[in-house]
Formats: structure tokens, sequence, C-alpha cells
């Protein structure tokens, strides 16, 4: 009875002292936290924390748990396999992918990503099977590859995100709520819910009240901007100023580094924003998984480590740019840039 009781302590023991390694893992979320503050904190990504805790927006709210190191993710999910799909001739598109992301996990460029599974954007979602090498071409042992590429799923079953609460027509604004969050949440543009509400400012408090949902006249308002036509502003002044010279610290037509270079061209274009470092920009913007022409490209460990360059993304996986060559267009498949490649963003 002795030897018994004494090994129910020590499995005792033992599990309580596992509990706390895990719990030197995690962090829970405090009032004005953001998944960039607390990468950051941790030294980590935000991609990795949203593919670690299977998010699939920059939304957290006050008191979640989240995992916040690799150790955390092996020791509380053994079931995940990512590592067959280094071999195999497809792979299974999780949380948090992009095309462009597993282009360069598989070292091939978007475009034949793309052309060998019949996508005409670059809209996935999680559980969609990817070739990820030429059909017909695998090395394998025997399982032939079907030879027409997989059609794109049907547009109903492609949007990922859960979209909450279809019936709710308001939303009161908690503690460390954006307009962008918010309408990530309900599956709406920062210019819908400003012009459902009649917001003339990004200004929000907490208690107040937003209409998250309506009619398509009041989410398409006649006062919402048009954002094709400021995006094609936003691309011809970019491209005014190709071949003009790098200068570090530069934000004038004399001389941009590559964040002056975002600074002047988005005020030019009638966006007002600060003078800050890529870093900086990286974290007053948000991830998005279907870039469109105008939105925001980064880059890491270029010359130093983390956030450390950033372009313009111009549509056909190329993106305008000032590196050390001067203002110029670049394709993302260009070796050094997809190795350094980081993400997708777009402004608050």
């Amino acid at each position: 009875m002795k030897k018994k009781v004494v090994a129910l302590a020590t499995v005792a023991m033992l599990s309580a002292s596992y509990a706390g390694n895990a719990a030197a893992s995690t962090y829970v979320v405090q009032s004005g936290d953001t998944l960039s503050h607390i990468a950051r904190k941790y030294n980590t990504r935000v991609a990795d924390i949203k593919e670690w805790n299977r998010l699939t927006s920059d939304l957290i709210h006050i008191n979640q748990t989240l995992i916040v190191s690799k150790q955390e993710q092996k020791a509380s999910a053994p079931p995940t396999p990512p590592a067959p799909v280094q071999a195999a001739s497809t792979y299974i598109v999780v949380s948090g992918d992009t095309l462009i992301k597993i282009a360069n996990k598989h070292h091939i460029s978007l475009a034949e990503l793309k052309e060998w599974n019949g996508l005409k954007d670059h809209l996935i979602y999680p559980g969609q099977k990817l070739n990820v090498s030429r059909p017909g071409q695998q090395t394998g042992t025997g399982s032939a590859q079907p030879a027409p590429a997989p059609a794109p799923p049907p547009p109903a079953q492609a949007p990922a995100n859960p979209a909450p609460a279809a019936p709710t027509a308001e939303y009161i604004v908690k503690s460390g709520d954006t307009l962008s969050h918010i309408g990530t949440r309900f599956g709406l543009s920062v210019q819908q819910l400003k012009a459902m509400n009649n917001l003339s400012s990004d200004m929000i408090y907490v208690g107040q009240k937003l209409k998250v949902s309506g009619t398509p006249e009041e989410k398409a308002a006649p006062g919402s901007p048009d954002l094709s036509a400021e995006v094609s502003v936003l691309l011809e002044e970019a491209k005014k100023h190709l071949g003009t010279p790098y200068v570090w610290g530069g934000s004038n037509t004399s001389g941009f580094d590559c964040s002056g270079f975002i600074y002047y061209v988005y005020n030019k274009a009638g966006k007002s924003i600060n003078r800050l470092s890529s870093e900086g920009y990286f974290n007053r913007s948000y991830y998005v998984s279907d870039p469109q022409p105008g939105d925001l490209v980064f880059f890491e460990n270029t010359y130093k480590k983390g956030i450390s360059h950033m372009g313009i993304y111009l549509g056909n996986n190329q993106f305008i740019h000032a590196d050390d060559s001067g203002v110029r267009v670049t394709s993302l498949d260009d070796s050094y840039y997809k190795k350094h490649f980081d993400s997708f963003k777009r402004f608050y």
C-alpha cells in the first residue's frame, strides 16, 4: 500500500512540474494587447502566433490564452504532422498560410503554384489540397497525380472567416477594439463601417454602438471612397520615381530609402501617414491573404534582424521599392527577396 501511495505522489509531482513548464510558453491577453506587441515581447512573429493558435485574423480578446513558443505547440498538439509535407507532391493548406509562403516553403515560384492548381487569384482556405510540384513529374513511389489540376473551390466554400453572428445588427466596442478588427470579424471594410456609422475618423470608444450589418446600399454608401481610383493614383505616383537613387533616411525626390519612399508616395497620393521605419509601418498594418495592388509587402532579416525592408505591391507578383539600386520594380520570385519575404499587409 505504501508503494502505491508513493508512486501516486511521484506522478502528481511530475504532472505539476510539466504543467509549470507548459505555462511558461503561454500568455494571457491583457487590455490593449495586439498580436504584434505580444510577438515582439516573446521574440517571435505574428504569423507564428496565429499558426500555433489557429487564428484566422488578428483579432484577440482579453483573458485569451495564447501559445507563444514552438515548445508549447509540440507539447499540446502532437497530432499535427507538418514534416511529411516536405517530401510530398501535394500540400494541405493550414490556417495562416498564403500562396507566397507555400511557394517559398517548397522552393517553387508563385506563378508555378498558381498554374499547377488552376488558381486565378491568391484566395486559399484551410484544408485545401494544392499541387506543389508539376503534375505528372513527381518522384514518389507510383502514386499517380491526376493530370488535370484541381478546380478552384466553389465560391461559397472559399471564405475561411467564421462570419460570426450574421443576424447581429449592432456591436458594442470593447477595450482593444479597432475598426479594422471589427470589420474583419463581420466581413466589412473599414470604409464600409465608417459609412454605415457616419464616422469621419477611425476614432472609436469603449461602449460605443456600431452598426455591423445592413443592406448592400448601406455598406456601399455614396460617400465611401473609390478604392480603385485611390490605388491608381498611388501606383501612378510610385512609378513616377523609378530610377531615383537610394539615400539612407531619404524621403524626398533627391533620394529615398525603403520606408521614406512609402512615406512620400502615400502622402502624395492623399493618404496622410507619419514618417516611420519599415518595422513601424509593419506594426500599423494588418495581414491580408489575398494581396491587391497598393498593398504593402514586407521583408525580414535583410540588413538587420526582423522586419527591415518594404515596398508597394503592383500585382502580377511584382512590387516597387527603394533598395540599394534605387527605386525599381522587382519580382517576388527574385532569389534574394523570395528568401527574405515575410508578408503582405494593408494600412489600418
